[in-house]
């Protein structure tokens, strides 16, 4: 049925023929567009886009007014506030959808196809036309606040382990003692965990075992304030689901069939219920992207990343995939031309 339904969303229309007595779908430029998340931000993010077109500066404003702050100032200036996670996400959600609107209007790009990482995830849903900007701001603005108090500081963080042809399934099973959580799936050789601080010490130890004798891998702590998609985080999915269903009438359940669900793995489905368990569910949950990643390349024939930094293009690549990154306006005008 979600097949169905994004067949006939999809503005760009397909064609079957055969070649070699397979049948084979031949699309006709479909193309996808994907957000990274939190960790893309940076000073003066998006200013290019809203000094340049209309509609980038009124995204900015209806931000702002759905707030009652003024997000642009936020994202142009130095303010600290920026890396604090319940600011962040309006601020990454409001500049990638202001990009996205800019590149629509400017160069003429016509996506049917949406992804996003962990909050990337809600940029979609708007950009896709699921969940108005002005509810989606307060919705991951909640969600920021509720993530950074679901673990006090100190309790928990994050790292990354890199090395060639990881298992998550080996990690799981290394790790099932622990309180530590696998976090993200990003790439065949990067898998991002997630849990309490003493523990991922061990974890860095038993990954040893894990690995052959000899290979070699890297484990990076990362830069974060609690242990992200986590079960440190369900504390929170109760107030977090409220929030959700307060708004969810303003939804569009039917266009989600076209994002895809770092949940699941694979796309949306079109109950409205489904949306919101997932919505509510990625907070505590690991980041399937690889498996979003292999549901976009099968339908897409274009992939743009558009966001202030570009992490989504690296891990398309290690699956050999070609994704386009469009971080800056100079960065669109040399992928499009001029305009």
């Amino acid at each position: 049925m979600a097949l169905l339904a994004r067949f006939l969303i999809a503005t760009d229309a397909e064609k079957t023929f055969h070649k070699g007595g397979m049948q084979m779908t031949a699309s006709r430029n479909r193309v996808a567009a994907v957000f990274p998340g939190q960790g893309a931000q940076r000073p003066g993010m998006g200013r290019d886009f809203h000094d340049r077109a209309a509609v980038c500066r009124e995204t900015y404003e209806e931000a702002s007014d759905a707030l009652g702050w003024d997000v642009a100032a936020m994202c142009f200036g130095n303010d600290e506030r920026l890396d604090r996670t319940e600011y962040t996400q309006p601020c990454l959600l409001t500049t990638e959808l202001a990009m996205f609107r800019g590149l629509c209007e400017l160069h003429g790009i016509h996506p049917s196809l949406y992804g996003g990482h962990s909050l990337g995830e809600f940029t979609a849903l708007v950009a896709a036309g699921v969940i108005p900007l002005s509810d989606a701001v307060r919705i991951v603005q909640s969600r920021g606040r509720l993530m950074q108090e679901a673990a006090p500081a100190g309790l928990g963080g994050m790292a990354a382990v890199i090395a060639d042809a990881l298992d998550a399934d080996d990690l799981d099973h290394a790790l099932s003692d622990l309180p530590v959580d696998i976090a993200n799936v990003n790439s065949p050789k990067q898998i991002v965990l997630s849990g309490a601080a003493e523990a991922l010490s061990e974890a860095a130890v038993r990954i040893v075992d894990v690995l052959e004798e000899g290979r070699p891998f890297r484990f990076v702590p990362l830069n974060v304030s609690a242990p992200f998609h986590s079960r440190f985080m369900r504390c929170v999915e109760g107030e977090f689901s409220r929030i959700l269903q307060s708004l969810s009438e303003r939804m569009d359940a039917k266009k989600a069939v076209a994002v895809t669900s770092n949940f699941t793995g694979g796309f949306h489905e079109t109950n409205p219920d489904d949306l919101l368990s997932a919505l509510t569910c990625q907070i505590g949950s690991r980041v399937r992207w690889v498996d979003n990643m292999e549901a976009i390349a099968a339908e897409a024939d274009r992939i743009y990343e558009i966001g202030p930094a570009r992490p989504l293009r690296e891990f398309f690549k290690s699956i050999d995939v070609h994704c386009l990154s469009v971080t800056t306006l100079s960065s669109a005008s040399r992928l499009f031309g001029s305009n």
